[in-house]
Formats: structure tokens, sequence, C-alpha cells
């Protein structure tokens, strides 16, 4: 019993040590905007290495999510859940790799080792477009509808917050916040965007995919 009790104090003491970030994001005409990926970094995080697995779907001939946020040393797997082939490739340089025509669950996940931003796409139709930000840090979140990210049980320190979108003219450096997190404390913090007119392509009515069924 005695050991419980000190583990739960321990438990309470820990959530009471680790703070978090509210973080808001707005375009240039303050409107919210969603698909951002919000991170925080700091000190010693590039250490870190995850071994975890997350998936990217194939569905109504689109990549589900649109925007995925994932640490370094996650396996993604790209399972077809149309009733024809897609061919999943990539060209950014952290991270190139190519999945040939294929339905249902490909026989292996594709690692991603490296960090940045990397765009997906698929061979066969062109408005197939998604984005995976590969982080070293474990502290991240994609904003919805809402504009809104919420980042939990970071140790009190010395962090910097940085937000990236498909859109985002310029790089994430240029707009990031250098934050000095107490222990149990909360930060809001605002980011506003200087985003490109939005393009984002879509299966054209009525669209035939020809021979690739």
């Amino acid at each position: 019993m005695r050991a419980v009790a000190l583990l739960v104090i321990f438990g309470l003491c820990h959530d009471l040590s680790a703070g978090s970030f509210d973080v808001t994001v707005k375009d240039s005409k303050g409107a919210l905007v969603s698909d951002a990926v919000v991170y925080a970094q700091g000190n010693g995080m590039n250490a870190e290495r995850a071994k975890k697995q997350t998936v990217i779907d194939q569905q109504d001939k689109q990549f589900i999510p649109y925007v995925t946020a994932v640490q370094v040393g996650t396996s993604i797997m790209f399972p077809n859940k149309d009733n024809i082939r897609h061919h999943v490739y990539s060209l950014s340089p952290a991270k190139k790799f190519e999945l040939p025509l294929y339905r249902g669950v490909p026989a292996e996940a594709v690692f991603f080792d490296k960090e940045g931003f990397v765009t997906l796409g698929c061979n066969i139709h062109d408005w197939m477009i998604a984005y995976v930000a590969v982080l070293a840090t474990p502290y991240f979140q994609v904003t919805g509808r809402e504009g809104h990210a919420l980042l939990k049980n970071l140790p009190a320190g010395q962090y910097t917050v940085e937000v990236w979108q498909p859109s985002l003219r310029g790089a994430p450096e240029t707009l990031a916040k250098h934050v000095d997190l107490g222990a149990g404390g909360m930060k809001q913090l605002l980011f506003t965007l200087d985003l490109k007119p939005g393009f984002r392509a879509k299966r054209a009515p009525g669209f035939s995919t020809g021979g690739y069924r």
C-alpha cells in the first residue's frame, strides 16, 4: 500500500511539473488556419528516436489525413481502401520512396528516418497530394478547423515553438517564438501565417482511371 501511495504522489508531482503550450494559428486576414503543424523543440530532444507506427489512408481517391506529423523514427503504412490501384511516391529530400501500383495493404511500412517536410503523391491520380512533417521533437499537434493546438506534458525549460503549413510562405524559423516554460505553466501563443493562395486539386466528377483498376 505504501508503495502504491508513493507512486500516486510521484505521478501527481510529475503532472504538476509539466507545462503546456496553448497555440492559436491564424492567417494574415485573421482567419483560423487548419492543417498547420505546431511543434516545440528543446535542448537534447534530437537524441530521442520514436519507434512508432501510424497510418495514412487512401480512400475515395484522396489521402487521409491531408497533413500528418510524426517524430523521426516513425513508420507509416499506406493502406489502399479503394477498389482501384494506387502508386504512392515521394521525391522530397527528407524521404524518397515509391510504392508501385497496389491494392489493399502494402507488404511493408515506410520508415521516416530524416527530419523534414515530405510531399506525397499518386503517380496515377495527380490530385492526390498530402504532406508529412517529420520532426525531431515528440511535442507537436496538427490544427483542425478551429486553428488550435495544445502541446501538453512538456518538462520545464526553454523551447522554440514553430509552425509549418503546406501553403506557408518562407521558412518556419522566421516565425519562431522562444519561450521559457516554467514548471506547471501554460503559455498562450498566437501565430499569424502568410499563406500562398490555396490550391488543393480535387478529383474531377466522372474522371476515369483508365486501365488502372
